[in-house]
């Protein structure tokens, strides 16, 4: 090893004490920043990755290679001076392993001056410095085997130029072999043949951040194979000399195959080994987690998982597929025999065809394909299924792919968050299956019902008949739960009136009155309680056997881990458009809708009669505007009641309307509610310097005309939370990454919101904002300079989202029930006073169980599709934070937090921070600045090793002098 290592420094030396190495340093780190700054366009890429410095690594390092060896061997043949190296002392293959070590040491060089990029990129955003490392590896592992490739050529040849093309071509051979252009003309089968024998795609495999063995034994087997080839061509050149001796020529030839058939064969067989693989992601975005393990765990029957993925697709598509093929056959592995997972073609299996588009729906997309001869719009398959028992659910590429738009024509596919994908499926066909399943099946502990109702003659119609309803429901869930379930009915009107004073001072349960003009008091609550933690369980709205059953089950479902939650969701009501669109009973909130139907139960309600859905396990109110006194009833014995609240609220309604920006101050209708716990949201607007650019209408004067345009702008309403504004130790933000808050209203909290509470500040503006009250919208340029807006003098974080968890007081105490006949409350329909319509049974539950939780967001305007789609544009890919901080809140909320690490890892989700123009020249600059800066170092090291050995020969020389 010391000889060649001596050999590689004395060809490094080489290297260095002539202008090679610095311009090939300088070139490359040239047309790396180019490549990073103007051809992939960083800033306005805005993701915080390194992708754009090495996505045209293959190409590059194909040509610098190519140059940088064509002189190794061939100068040394051209000038005579190989026939001495190969009567040295020194054994061939080290000769040539020096100085492909030499070649290897300067390309790390350069790539080493590289690092101010990603070191610029963490400064700037939330780099994943796991890719970034596989990244660096696989551009070394790349440069060792096309150097080996270009040693080689350089060997056979006397001339540096035939050296060059012929490296440039064999290295561009290997990189065309697995190149899109080629693989898509061969569907699935041929296409993944090729990717396993191209370099530029087992490339790809490892700067997304997964080591994987079968990709570092291809690149070392081509290192190896080229270098034994290389010592093969040089040791034939002995051979002119010594003709003589046939078999030892022979027995060169047989090692040098034997090399080669083995490297070859130990490429083979690691092939069929697919989980030796290391994932460097943060969150290990390509590995199975421990939420996916732990569903796994709970299948008791077969889990189907079935890819249909059509030869021809999609040439950006094909490269996926064995990604989520080899993360689906962890998950086989996981799962072991509970899981099958299967992968067809659907136009080889006409069967599985028809049956995947008549039962489960799946129908091929249109995209458009090339093959050999023409360009063609062909029907192709991208879908998943995953079925469990009679549960099913389809993805679609719609549903796992993410795109990032970087030009008209160039475009940026990726799995999204494939293990999150698919792990929330298969946690919805799982809680699926069991929710038609007995629910006391999925007890962990045994569960009691307490049921506090007075006797049937003090109980008003049609109570008694529900009393002995409710005595049958409970004795036939007690016969079938084989005592995971128990139940207890009393009385609090009987005995000395003990019972009532402690359910009324442990749960605030009050005596009920049917109506204030028949004010007879008595008692129809219930409980339910497994160990410490105590449900209330609501009275049926249609007070029959039915009602009870459900609301009921209901309750029981809460403590049964595995259940599909139920979720009440309350918008505005269709109306006037907010941000141009319909209310948001129709399409404002489609897309929030639709990502909480992947997860939940999602049913609707306007809180109008004055109660939230028996079966609801969590009330979602978003954009409310006047609620009338039932509506806030209903909001406020819901929480009573143990359950969560989420508010998404603001005081003011914004209208981009007419090509401008309106906003009109609102009452919210639940001021009063929110101040009786210690909570204002206050009727101004959040805003901060620190904020994420939006396009805006903006009118120009040009030579007395007014000229509207849309212009991207930094605009202060939309504050850019991120690092410390939010709560790193909440679940519920702290994989959030940032996020972007629309005209969101700062929120203040009194000591009453504190006392006995838990508050978690969740969401927190910059320490720079500051609040305004003005309906003003449109920034004004000329009067406020570049931000805009006139500072207010309030400056300092404010608070944009806060959760409260433990006992609540209700403002309704003491008071008459709203819902009552005979109230104020103007409200009261009229249906209620039909003969058909139920008596309304109500009471005030006046204090909630420490299990109650309040959230509370300053904004409703970030959940709207509107928003959601500004930002979309704005990032040139799909912004989903605002739905995953809700995805968070209710999965934290019902504590179901498998999926809450699995969440917000998409492969786009890491934007930069918020730069002005200036701050985009200045990073810029200072990255040029360090490359020449790196560059000076590197010839300064030079010089300096330089003179060391001068100096240390001078000495030699002396020393020999004088002892002569």
């Amino acid at each position: 090893m010391a000889e060649t290592l001596r050999v590689a420094r004395r060809e490094l030396a080489a290297f260095f004490g002539s202008p090679v190495a610095y311009l090939f340093i300088g070139g490359f780190l040239a047309v790396c920043l180019f490549v990073f700054f103007w051809v992939d366009a960083f800033f306005a890429r805005n993701i915080a990755d390194v992708r754009p410095l090495f996505e045209w690594m293959p190409i590059l390092l194909i040509f610098l290679s190519a140059a940088l060896t064509m002189r190794l061997w061939s100068e040394e043949r051209r000038a005579g001076t190989l026939e001495t190296l190969l009567t040295l002392p020194v054994p061939l293959y080290r000769l040539v392993l020096g100085k492909f070590l030499a070649a290897l040491a300067l390309v790390a060089v350069a790539l080493a001056l590289t690092l101010p990029l990603p070191l610029t990129v963490a400064l700037l955003g939330p780099l994943d410095w796991g890719p970034v490392f596989g990244a660096y590896l696989a551009t070394l592992l790349l440069a060792a085997a096309y150097l080996a490739i270009g040693l080689f050529v350089s060997a056979r040849t006397d001339n540096p130029i035939v050296a060059l093309i012929g490296a440039t071509l064999i290295c561009a051979l290997f990189y065309l072999i697995g190149a899109e252009t080629l693989t898509g003309l061969f569907g699935h089968g041929g296409g993944e043949l090729l990717r396993l024998l191209g370099t530029g795609a087992r490339f790809d495999s490892i700067t997304r951040g997964v080591i994987d063995l079968r990709d570092l034994a291809y690149y070392l087997s081509i290192v190896g194979v080229f270098l034994a080839l290389t010592v093969h061509s040089l040791e034939r050149l002995r051979w002119a000399e010594d003709e003589a001796n046939p078999r030892h020529h022979r027995r060169w030839r047989l090692v040098t195959m034997l090399v080669v058939a083995n490297l070859v064969a130990a490429n083979l067989w690691l092939n069929a080994i697919g989980n030796a693989r290391v994932d460097l992601t943060e969150g290990r975005i390509y590995s199975i987690s421990e939420p996916t393990r732990n569903y796994l765990a709970q299948l008791q029957e077969p889990l189907l998982i079935r890819g249909y993925f059509s030869a021809e697709t999609h040439p950006l598509l094909a490269p996926l597929v064995p990604q989520l093929r080899d993360l689906l056959r962890e998950i086989e592995i996981a799962g072991g025999d509970r899981v099958r997972v299967e992968f067809v073609d659907p136009k080889d299996h006409p069967e599985l065809e028809r049956e995947a588009g008549e039962r489960y729906g799946i129908h091929p997309v249109a995209f458009q394909s090339a093959d050999r001869y023409q360009t063609s719009v062909v029907n192709s398959y991208f879908d998943l299924l995953v079925q469990y028992g009679d549960q099913y659910q389809t993805l679609g590429f719609q549903d796992l792919i993410e795109v990032k738009v970087r030009g008209e024509s160039d475009l940026e596919v990726r799995l999204r968050n494939p293990e999150y994908d698919i792990a929330r499926t298969i946690k919805k066909v799982l809680y699926g299956y069991r929710g038609g399943a007995d629910v006391f099946a999925g007890l962990t502990t045994p569960v009691t019902l307490e049921a506090f109702v007075s006797a049937p003659e003090r109980l008003p119609e049609p109570l008694p008949a529900l009393r002995e309803d409710l005595e049958s429901v409970l004795a036939e869930f007690a016969a079938r739960a084989d005592g995971r379930f128990d139940y207890r009915i009393s009385d609090p009107d009987a005995g000395d009136g003990a019972l009532a004073e402690r359910i009324a001072s442990e749960y605030g349960f009050e005596p009920l009155v049917v109506s204030l003009l028949d004010p007879t008091p008595f008692y129809f609550y219930m409980i339910v309680r497994a160990g410490e933690q105590v449900i209330p369980v609501p009275l049926p709205e249609s007070l029959d056997r039915a009602g009870l059953d459900r609301t009921i089950t209901a309750a029981v479902k809460r403590f049964a881990p595995g259940m599909l939650r139920t979720l009440a969701l309350y918008t505005p009501q269709q109306g006037p458009n907010r941000f141009g669109m319909p209310g948001a009973g129709g399409p404002g909130y489609s897309l929030l809708r639709e990502r909480l139907r992947e997860g939940f139960n999602l049913v609707d309600t306007d809180l109008g009669s004055g109660q939230v859905p028996e079966t609801t396990d969590l009330l979602l109110v978003i954009a409310p505007e006047s609620l009338d006194e039932r509506q806030r009833f209903a909001i406020d014995q819901f929480l009573m009641q143990g359950g969560t609240v989420i508010l998404a609220a603001s005081r003011f309604d914004v209208d981009l309307g007419g090509g401008s920006i309106g906003a009109r101050r609102i009452d919210t209708g639940l001021e009063d509610w929110l101040a009786h716990h210690g909570i204002t949201l206050e009727p101004s607007l959040v805003l901060d310097p620190r904020n994420t650019p939006f396009p805006i209408p903006v009118q120009r004067d040009i030579g007395g005309f007014l000229v509207e345009e849309i212009q991207t702008l930094d605009y202060p309403y939309f504050p850019d939370v991120r690092d410390d504004g939010l709560d790193a130790d909440s679940g519920i933000t702290a994989n959030l990454g940032w996020i972007t808050m629309n005209w969101t209203s700062p929120i203040t909290l009194d000591a009453e919101a504190a006392t006995g509470r838990r508050v978690t500040r969740l969401l927190e503006s910059s320490d720079r904002a500051w609040s305004s009250d003005s309906e003003e919208m449109q920034p004004d340029f000329d009067a406020h300079g570049a931000l805009g807006f006139a500072r207010g003098e309030d400056r300092g974080r404010k608070l944009l989202a806060v959760a409260l968890e433990g006992r609540f007081d209700s403002p309704f105490a003491g008071r008459p029930s709203p819902l009552l006949e005979g109230s104020d409350d103007d409200t009261a329909t009229d249906e209620a006073e039909t003969e058909d319509a139920a008596p309304v049974i109500s009471g005030v539950v006046d204090s909630s169980p420490a299990s109650a939780r309040l959230i509370l967001i300053g904004s409703s305007s970030f959940l709207t599709d509107t928003a959601i789609g500004l930002a979309t544009d704005a990032t040139q890919t799909h912004y989903l934070k605002p739905v995953e901080l809700i995805q968070n809140a209710v999965e934290w909320s019902l504590e179901d937090r498998g999926l809450l690490a699995l969440r917000g890892r998409g492969q786009f989700s890491r934007t930069l921070a918020p730069l002005d123009q200036q701050a985009r020249v200045f990073w810029e600059a200072i990255n040029y600045l360090a490359a020449l800066a790196g560059l000076a170092l590197v010839y300064w090291l030079h010089r300096m090793a330089r003179r060391r050995r001068a100096r240390a020969a001078a000495a030699i020389l002396a020393s020999g002098g004088e002892a002569r």
